[in-house]
């Protein structure tokens, strides 16, 4: 399961492919681009848990973020969308 912290507003969502497949599918808004981590519009900030990346992602993101188009969460993940 996924924990997402959202605009005050706590949601538990199931895993779905990738991390950002499983927001959109949950109706979660994620602002995304390319979808090939290559730009970094769709980063979020990771709470607690860890994710695997599917391919290296190009995208600038913080030590404590990840880019959710080409990543899937390892266990229990929780983050924090803006």
């Amino acid at each position: 399961m996924i924990t997402v912290h959202t605009s005050g507003i706590q949601h538990l969502i199931p895993v779905a492919g990738s991390l950002l497949e499983s927001l959109e599918k949950s109706s979660v808004p994620v602002m995304s681009h390319c979808r090939s981590g290559f730009c970094g519009a769709c980063r979020v900030k990771v709470k607690k848990g860890t994710v695997e990346y599917f391919d290296t992602p190009i995208g600038f993101c913080n030590d404590d973020e990840v880019l959710p188009c080409v990543c899937k969460p390892t266990n229990n993940l929780e983050i924090e969308v803006r």
